[in-house]
């Protein structure tokens, strides 16, 4: 793509995003708010294009967002995208980069023909999974509300097509939607798709976004994403004229499918089930949903009023890709404080709150009482298990140690504690089943939540629907209503009154670690750590333990643990004090503090605090 000129293309001399929350102001380049010119597998922009282009790429952008332009025609060179290192874009089971830029110090790493790449790449993994000879493959397409995913689902449909599949785009839609498209049987929407990806970051900043990649075997794990994105650097790499000559040959069929209708009908259908096939279920309760400007606004008008709901006083239910009311994260302090005063603001019996792309979810009871972390945990747990007595609910490993006696010694259940990472815990819930050992749930503390009887897809809209099935289900026995029958079923729950998480951040460029992986480094000290423990009688090491280094002491706990994809370790703490807390931190402390390439700063602060 470097050195062509694309004749008549709007050059944007000076632009502006201006952020309402942060009233902070972005400048960019020609590329800060124009999409790249139909990429670099199959280049050609008409002008009647681009100005269609131009127009749909304002349109994503809020009204609430002030844009400053002034804008010239003439002729203009692309910008060079240098080189990309494809395998940086892995997120685990992701693909996650910086797909709109103007933000100093983040450089672009997702354009436009970098994700045609991948998109011909997962189509290429596709065929060879499925062993398609006979016949045109499919894929559905769909994305959150960031303000590049328009201009993304025009390159992944490229790059889907130049590998000879067909594209069936959903809009905006929501990842669990998205693998449901996988098994959903019905060929008027153009359904079981054979592979499908969601666009989205989940609650990363405007300027990323990335990819997931689902089956109907579930999402794809490291491994097909590492195999995807070394093949992307390939063709990448291996396109010359005569490719871009043939990918514009290629056809392909491009259609567009309402399937959330289709994702939303089976969701209310669960809650009229449960209920006893009642019509409207819900009828008088009144529920407020916030969606914080992500793709998780459908909800209260296709979900909860169908169910006879009121939902006055649900906020920030429309798209808006700046996110300028708060980070649409159920962990997030600002959020949970916004659903809790939606929620109080309308006397209102239940508040719901979901991530950008609605794979998580949390919820909030007529008193303000929060349920997420290990509260939801508990609550799910204990709806789980009376439905299965004596399943074995995984969670990842910050769960609390109340958390287990919970479940195990008040519901009679089995606490598995395993590894953080939505992908790990579901998996190694797949895994106990496979030799024997019942689980139906699979549960992390950030809201990622699946269960068995759903495939074993993390939905933040079915975790949801399991708690209004449970009230329409005690209001039709008669049993109470509002959302106290949802809160008796955590009593009994012990919650420490600190509970801390720091981050420990190992710098890559110093001398302590002569240019060896980071994680090597990072290990050495959890060896170190461990090492330690042994020869102080106040503490004792968890008997099983996945992930990191889990000590009990103090009345607490603590856990150290190297961060899956980033140079750090997280430190984990609960106490029922700030003392006790502060000495669980001294023991840490002790034991790093002759690591030199680790930053202890946020140990030591909490120490002297």
């Amino acid at each position: 793509m470097e050195g062509k000129v694309l004749q008549n293309f709007n050059v944007v001399q000076s632009c502006f995003l201006q952020n309402k929350q942060f009233k902070t102001r972005f400048q960019s380049q020609t590329s800060a708010l124009l999409p790249y010119p139909r990429g670099k597998l199959s280049l050609h922009l008409s002008s009647s294009m681009r100005s269609h282009t131009f127009s749909k790429y304002l349109s994503a952008i809020s009204k609430q967002t002030t844009f400053y332009c002034n804008a010239a025609t003439s002729s203009a060179t692309a910008p060079s995208l240098g080189k990309i290192d494809f395998l940086k874009l892995q997120n685990g089971s992701d693909i996650r980069g910086l797909a709109v830029p103007g933000v100093e110090g983040e450089p672009l790493s997702l354009p436009e023909p970098v994700s045609e790449a991948i998109a011909a790449a997962f189509g290429q993994w596709l065929q060879h999974k499925k062993k398609a000879e006979s016949r045109r493959l499919r894929v559905s397409i769909g994305h959150d509300s960031r303000i590049s995913a328009q201009t993304l689902l025009e390159a992944v449909s490229r790059g889907l097509g130049v590998s000879g599949l067909d594209v069936v785009q959903f809009g905006l839609a929501s990842t669990p939607a998205m693998f449901n498209s996988t098994l959903t049987e019905d060929e008027s929407f153009l359904c079981p798709a054979d592979g499908a990806i969601m666009i989205t970051a989940s609650h990363l900043p405007y300027n990323r976004n990335g990819f997931k990649f689902f089956t109907s075997d579930g999402g794809l794990g490291k491994v097909d994403i590492k195999n995807i994105l070394e093949r992307a650097a390939d063709i990448y790499k291996n396109v010359s004229d005569e490719n871009l000559k043939k990918s514009q040959r290629e056809t392909s069929s491009i259609k567009k499918v309402d399937y959330m209708s289709v994702y939303t009908s089976g969701l209310v259908k669960a809650v009229r089930r449960a209920a006893g096939d009642l019509e409207k279920p819900l009828e008088g309760f009144h529920i407020v949903v916030d969606a914080g400007n992500g793709a998780g606004g459908f909800f209260a008008a296709k979900v909860l009023e169908p169910l006879g709901a009121i939902t006055s006083g649900s906020q920030f239910l429309e798209p808006d890709g700046m996110f300028p009311n708060h980070i649409p994260n159920p962990e997030d302090k600002s959020a949970m404080e916004a659903i809790i005063k939606a929620v109080l603001d309308n006397k209102a019996d239940l508040g719901i709150i979901f991530d950008t792309d609605v794979d998580r979810s949390a919820a909030v009871d007529s008193t303000g009482r929060e349920f997420n972390r290990n509260r939801l945990i508990a609550l799910l747990s204990a709806i789980v298990l009376e439905e299965h007595p004596g399943t074995t609910i995984v969670t990842d490993s910050v769960t609390s140690d109340g958390l287990t006696t919970f479940i195990e010694k008040k519901l009679g259940g089995k606490h598995h504690r395993f590894k953080r990472g939505y992908k790990n815990v579901i998996d190694e819930a797949i895994r106990l089943n496979s030799n024997g050992e019942e689980s139906h749930l699979a549960i992390e503390t950030s809201g990622h939540g699946a269960l068995k009887e759903n495939h074993w897809l993390d939905d933040g809209a079915y975790l949801m629907v399991k708690l209004l099935n449970k009230l329409a289900a005690a209001r039709a026995a008669g049993q109470g209503s509002g959302s106290k029958v949802l809160t008796d079923l955590v009593e009994g729950l012990e919650e420490p009154r600190v509970a801390l998480e720091l981050r420990l951040k190992i710098n890559k460029n110093h001398p302590d670690l002569e240019g060896r992986d980071f994680r090597e480094y990072g290990e050495k000290v959890l060896q170190h750590l461990s090492n330690s423990i042994e020869t102080n009688p106040n503490l004792k090491r968890a008997p099983v333990n996945y992930e990191g280094i889990r000590v009990s002491g103090f009345g607490g706990w603590f856990l150290l643990r190297l961060s899956l994809h980033d140079p750090v370790l997280p430190l984990n703490i609960e106490a029922q004090s700030e003392g006790d807390a502060v000495k669980l931190g001294l023991v840490v402390d002790a034991a790093v503090k002759e690591f030199n390439a680790l930053d202890t700063s946020a140990l030591s602060n909490l120490i002297h605090s």
